[in-house]
């Protein structure tokens, strides 16, 4: 087994750990879009120049990317709970020294320490891995999964209000106060999962990924003040893929690696990674577009003339609707699995930009587009963690899902500068300011639609699998520790196994994996539980000879009950091929 336990006593999770990993995801996400409705006055309020002031985003970006893989694996290794702490404390000493001051670099250095915060998301969602039972786990991660977006959709309108009726410092003090808050409830209520992966952490390889994802996403973000044919820009893109080239030469060579590029390579890690940035790309272009059609005056012919806070609150529901689409989203994947679920909502997000391209001439219509689009991202974000998990081993969740979210974060950075590239280049003059144009927001939707072929090109080559693979019959982390315990228990040498080892088997004798098998006592009760391995193989331990019932399920066969007594060293098949009432799939 990749994984070992801990020592530690383990809490069980409470009704209120779900939504207090969901609230700490929200708080790390405003972060993404706490300045937006201040954008256009950072070099004033700074005193400093506008491609100066654009470090205060661009800082948070990079600081963002950088710690989303690192502070997965470090979960992995030191304990989820602990690192996603660690993570809100840097961005609430951050956000403090952000509204603290009016200096540009003091204003950098709090914005990139708030930016360390974004591993929470894939934090929160390997701790619902850890410890929640497989009936919850699937709507719990997609309403994680969507928190970055629900987050971003709720922080414009909120922060368009504050900017617009206080001092904009006080933006910065509210997002120290949610995070303090959200440490108190991780305190109180997230208990720590037992689960450590094996190794120590690569600290050369945390260092390359690092600098080729600043060499990255730097001529990103800048391209389009530096100009995106410059030696600067070309330079630094030649150089990221030397050293990302570098690093993952490196990293294959690694016993215990930060990344590992084997398992990345899967095929279904890797078409979900691909198809994570095409959602991110077409999620960033709704935020881009919508607040600054709402806000051009009427007289441009196609502006909608509405303040900052009734823009905000138009696309607002992008967000909602991302957060009431979880419990859906639970349901189509119970039935369907996560790629066709992931399928369904790149359609809907390709019907709201199709859709959008004709409704842009009223608020009303802005909001039908987000709620829309809002629907399809939030089906398609939750889809990409129960992918990841089901193509990962348990120990290595944190970091999958760290890099997922970072490939989520690349999209949103390709789509910041691609459409705000469109933008700057179909604008028009409008008393000597350049005002984007109707013609360059419908180039964005196509653009975001483009973005969502592919993704759709990219789910369909996914391998399909049972729905009930990904959530009846899949394990938590915690079964996979008792099952490993359990092999480690029947594997004594020169001792009688203190319970039962077989396999389970199909009705033409191949194996079934993920299949479950439940130890119950003489007394009707459940004495252990866990599912077979990939050649159907299981174990599990007893807590006293005597007689017992194995009882085994799957999906697509009927269910087995065999009578056994613990107290030889004769293995217990399990034979699915008896007749009885079949699991639905």
């Amino acid at each position: 087994m990749s994984h070992t336990t801990t020592d530690e006593p383990v809490r069980q999770a409470s009704g209120a750990t779900v939504p207090v990993l969901a609230f700490a995801g929200i708080v790390v996400a405003v972060m993404q879009t706490l300045l937006v409705p201040v954008i256009k006055d950072l070099p004033r309020l700074l005193d400093t120049s506008p491609s100066n002031a654009t470090w205060v985003l661009t800082s948070t970006l990079l600081s963002g990317a950088v710690a989303t893989p690192i502070m997965g694996r470090l979960g992995d290794l030191f304990g989820k709970r602990r690192m996603l702490i660690a993570s809100l404390s840097v961005m609430v000493f951050g956000a403090l020294l952000s509204a603290l001051t009016d200096a540009l670099v003091p204003m950098i250095v709090g914005r990139t320490l708030q930016g360390f915060a974004m591993g929470a998301i894939p934090l929160g969602i390997g701790l619902m891995r850890d410890m929640l039972p497989r009936e919850r786990l699937a709507s719990a991660m997609a309403l994680m999964s969507s928190s970055i977006g629900v987050g971003g959709g709720l922080a414009l309108p909120a922060a368009a209000l504050v900017a617009q009726h206080t001092d904009w410092h006080v933006l910065y003090f509210g997002a120290a106060g949610l995070g303090a808050l959200s440490i108190v409830l991780t305190l109180l209520v997230v208990p720590e999962s037992p689960l450590r992966a094996k190794g120590s952490f690569d600290l050369p390889g945390a260092l390359g990924l690092s600098a080729g994802l600043i060499l990255f996403l730097l001529p990103i973000s800048k391209g389009s003040d530096w100009g995106w044919s410059s030696p600067t820009t070309l330079g630094l893109f030649a150089a990221a893929v030397v050293v990302l080239l570098l690093w993952g030469l490196m990293e294959l060579r690694v016993a215990a690696p930060l990344v590992d590029l084997r398992t990345t390579a899967r095929r279904e890690v890797l078409l979900t990674n691909l198809a994570s940035i095409m959602v991110g790309v077409s999620f960033f272009v709704i935020s881009l577009v919508l607040p600054q059609l709402l806000q051009l005056p009427a007289e441009t012919g196609y502006g909608l003339g509405r303040s900052m806070v009734v823009a905000g609150l138009c696309v607002a529901p992008l967000g909602l609707t991302m957060m009431f689409t979880a419990p859906v989203y639970a349901r189509l994947s119970a039935r369907y699995g996560p790629r066709t679920t992931l399928i369904i909502g790149l359609v809907v997000i390709g019907a709201g930009y199709a859709g959008g391209l004709g409704l842009m001439s009223a608020a009303w219509q802005t909001v039908v587009t987000s709620v829309l689009i809002g629907a399809g991202i939030g089906l398609a974000y939750s889809s990409l963690p129960a992918l990841i998990i089901g193509a990962v081993p348990a120990s290595e969740t944190g970091a999958a899902n760290g890099l997922n979210t970072l490939m989520r974060s690349i999209g949103t950075s390709v789509s910041s500068a691609v459409i705000g590239m469109v933008l700057a280049n179909t604008s028009t003059d409008a008393g000597g300011v350049a005002v984007p144009t109707m013609h360059g927001f419908r180039v964005s939707f196509l653009i975001a639609a483009a973005a969502v072929a592919v993704g759709l090109v990219l789910a369909f080559f996914l391998p399909r699998r049972s729905p009930a693979g990904v959530s009846q019959l899949r394990a938590s982390s915690e079964e996979d520790a008792n099952l490993a315990r359990a092999e480690q228990a029947l594997a004594g040498a020169g001792r009688p196994p203190h319970g039962f080892r077989g396999r389970v088997l199909a009705a033409d004798g191949t194996p079934v994996a993920r299949a479950k098998v439940t130890l119950i006592d003489r007394h009707g009760r459940q004495a252990g539980a866990t599912l077979s391995g990939g050649d159907g193989g299981y174990a599990l331990a007893v807590p006293a000879r005597g007689p017992y019932v194995l009882a085994a399920r799957a999906a697509g066969h009927a269910p087995l009950a065999h009578a056994a007594t613990h107290g030889g060293d004769r293995p217990v098949d399990l034979d699915l091929s008896l007749p009885g009432e079949t699991v639905p799939a």
